[in-house]
């Protein structure tokens, strides 16, 4: 054998790691080891959330302390530009390429996911990320902005969406018993990347800034490097049970008193049948409704109660000093901090409680506390209640987390497990959809009202009222959704043939343990909790001492 044919040889030994085949759990496996490996992938990936965090810095990587700007200069030149500062708002597309691609890539690519298994889909998914940050690094040396584009808004993007879809189908098929439960735990990771991410980033930033830097490229490398790795951990970690594997004393519930299938549905018909198309639209009004909020809690909190915020209720944001409105900015940063926490935790708690109460009856709730709490928002504003007001967008943030975390085990309810991964890809497309009508219509409100002459703190009342209309109508999209007719399920013959093929030779066929999935919280499952845990609790902390000021 010539070395080349050894080395080629090695080279596909190498990547046979990665195949769906090559992590089938043995016997003594623990299915408390997946939820962490998950969570070191959405951790990483959420820092998607935080990117703000960037555009103050990025605006002056020219002028240092003051921003170089070019006041006649278009999109397209500002693109190419190397003597221009770029302004906020063409940074800003990267977030909007983020969610875009997000959803898109996940739809194409949810399929391959299905069949590459999930070990291969985070090892992609980490090098698209990761290198997407290196190419944004490169992009802010060479001061190109279609490189940070580029780089981490298209490239980056992709990994978003190969590595929020990578673990749902794994960790519903190894939670059939609390699906809610499962996939909570993963997609809160989702939304607490940005609580470590952001003040990580702000650290390095600091650490890597020179009279002649602002530390945006060495921090871009850092933070490559430091979730290469980590996503490596956990795309390694990732394991699928076996054909008929189900949890030790666990049967499959009866489903007179739930909606839950024990048929599958084929990828190629999900799209065909009128629950998807519900399920769609249930999760792009709730998620509408919600992103909206978050893209302009800060100053809606800070034009709704102007001077009260820092203890002069006489006084209107318009009529606030340049120092008091800093005073109020500062204070409107730890409502942000507050919403975001409220969203992680809300996806944890709303998607383990819907193990008890049902999927549909959990959206049933995410709507009609939804349409209270924001009809109800502009009284609690105009009488002063800013405690009120604070806890409704609070509890309306846990929803909006909660609808993400909950959607995964509602399709795999209504559409099986076989395919629930790329089922879940192509439904993330509400996400993309949601991200455009959602800010849309709070943004162009809000303009609308501030140009009618409208006072800044009426200025949201109208559109919180639109808001609550919207989840009146997921309410109903809500109701609408029935079990499937069986003419839509694959036979029991095709998805054993196709379970065959996705499993190695020796993969049981019959239903049972194996002594598979005990073990608990032990002390390897502990150690890998903690290391995912300790960061986030760290991002909880600095989330915290910032959302205080508030009160």
């Amino acid at each position: 054998m010539t070395t080349l044919e050894q080395a080629d040889r090695g080279f596909g030994s190498a990547l046979g790691l990665l195949d769906r085949e090559r992590i089938i759990a043995r016997a003594g496996f623990n299915r408390w080891l997946v939820p962490p490996a998950a969570l070191c992938i959405h951790l990483c990936i959420g820092m998607a959330y935080g990117f703000s965090v960037f555009w103050l810095p990025l605006s002056r990587a020219i002028g240092i302390d003051k921003s170089v700007a070019c006041p006649d200069i278009t999109l397209v030149g500002e693109l190419f530009t190397t003597t221009c500062d770029w302004r906020i708002s063409s940074l800003g597309w990267m977030y909007t390429l983020f969610f875009v691609l997000l959803g898109s890539s996940a739809a194409v690519w949810g399929g391959w996911l299905e069949h590459a298994g999930p070990r291969k889909a985070g090892v992609v998914a980490a090098l698209c990320w990761s290198g997407g940050l290196v190419i944004s690094a490169a992009g802010v040396i060479v001061h190109q902005l279609w490189m940070l584009w580029l780089g981490s808004g298209v490239i980056g993007g992709v990994g978003l969406g190969l590595g929020y879809i990578s673990p749902v189908s794994t960790l519903v098929k190894w939670f059939p018993d609390r699906r809610g439960m499962a996939t909570g735990m993963a997609i809160m990771g989702f939304g607490g990347g940005a609580m470590i991410g952001a003040p990580l980033a702000d650290l390095l930033m600091n650490y890597f800034r020179t009279s002649t830097s602002v530390g945006v490229w060495q921090t871009f490398l850092a933070m490559a490097a430091i979730y290469f790795v980590f996503m490596l951990i956990g795309a390694f970690g990732y394991r699928l049970p076996p054909t008929g594997w189900r949890p030790e004393g666990w049967t499959p519930p009866d489903n007179s008193k739930a909606m839950i299938t024990q048929h599958h549905v084929h990828l190629k018909d999900a799209h065909k049948t009128a629950q998807f198309w519900l399920i769609w639209a249930v999760l792009t009004l709730n998620v509408s409704a919600g992103i909206g909020v978050i893209g302009m809690a800060s100053p809606m909190l800070q034009e709704i109660f102007g001077g009260s915020l820092i203890g002069h209720p006489e006084l209107g944001f318009t009529q606030l000093s340049p120092e008091q409105r800093t005073m109020i900015a500062a204070i409107a940063a730890g409502f942000t901090g507050l919403l975001s926490l409220f969203n992680i935790g809300g996806r944890f708690f709303w998607a383990s409680l819907s193990d008890y109460v049902g999927r549909k009856n959990t959206y049933y709730t995410f709507f009609l506390l939804g349409i209270a709490m924001y009809a109800l928002a502009p009284w609690a504003a105009h009488s002063g209640q800013k405690a009120l007001f604070v806890a409704f967008f609070c509890v309306i943030l846990s929803m909006y987390g909660g609808g993400f975390a909950t959607v995964p085990a509602y399709l795999a309810d209504v559409f099986g497990t076989q395919f629930v991964g790329a089922i879940h890809g192509r439904l993330l497309t509400a996400w993309s959809t949601a991200g455009i009508v959602g800010p849309v219509v709070v943004n162009y409100i809000r303009e609308f009202e501030i140009n009618a002459g409208v006072a800044r703190d009426h200025v949201y009342d109208v559109t919180l009222y639109i808001l609550s209309g919207m989840l009146a109508a997921g309410f109903v999209c809500n109701l609408l959704v029935k079990p499937l007719a069986a003419k839509w399920f694959m036979k029991p013959e095709e998805v054993a043939a196709l379970q065959a093929r996705q499993h190695s030779a020796g993969s049981v066929t019959s239903s049972g343990s194996f002594g598979i999935g005990k073990g608990g919280l032990d002390a390897k499952a502990a150690i890998f909790w903690a290391f995912v845990g300790i960061p986030l609790a760290w991002g909880v902390w600095k989330t915290l001492e910032s959302a205080i000021k508030i009160f």
